[in-house]
């Protein structure tokens, strides 16, 4: 998606970026994991079909997607690269053509080290709030593999609610609709979240 590729969004915990080709080589490693190829149902890609998913992504007004940093790491260092700042990414999928107000939200925090901090959680919550606020989202889906307790709690702690179960994908979907009051503890929740201009992989005051 390019409505969000000038913009970083800078949280406590994470920092939001655009998916761009210099994060690529970390992401490609990343999905060599089993254990991550499980969580997230994807096959493994060599690293050009890579390079090319993320240009494909880029152009898609389907499909929107920040790569989550650890804030720590990233303002530590004025010199670090973002790539050895990477966690995870998060994603929103407006795939619903019949309701253009939906839709279905993923995160992965993919670095072991950044795990059970919080990373996760506070990826979501930004990434909802730019939903609500920037592509007039109303409603959240969020589709989680049966045995991915970890993800299964998060996403009821955000007020999510259970709609369905699949047996034959074995995974298992929440919903929230973001009703008035939803929507104030959404933007309580990320009063604290800085928007700023991001181009060509830096911060152009950082």
């Amino acid at each position: 998606m390019r409505s969000n590729e000038n913009t970083l969004l800078l949280g406590k915990k994470v920092v939001l970026v655009p998916y761009t080709a210099e994060h690529v080589p970390r992401y490609h490693e990343w999905m060599k994991s089993e254990e991550l190829q499980r969580l997230t149902a994807s096959e493994p890609l060599t690293l050009e079909q890579e390079y090319s998913m993320q240009r494909s992504w880029r152009e898609d007004a389907a499909k929107c997607t920040f790569i989550v940093l650890d804030a720590e790491k990233w303002q530590a260092q004025l010199s670090t690269t973002e790539e050895s700042c990477m966690a995870g990414d998060v994603n929103l999928f407006l795939t619903d053509l019949g309701d253009p107000s939906l839709g279905e939200i993923e995160v992965m925090i993919a670095e072991p080290s950044c795990r059970g901090k919080g990373f996760g959680t506070e990826a979501v919550l930004m990434m909802m709030s730019y939903g609500v606020t920037k592509l007039g989202l109303t409603k959240f889906e969020a589709k989680i593999g049966q045995g991915n307790e970890p993800s299964i709690r998060m996403f009821r702690k955000l007020h999510f609610e259970q709609v369905a179960v699949s047996s034959v994908f074995q995974e298992v979907t929440f919903r929230l609709t973001v009703n008035e009051h939803e929507r104030q503890w959404l933007l309580e929740q990320t009063s604290h979240v800085e928007e700023k201009c991001y181009r060509d992989g830096s911060l152009e005051s950082h």
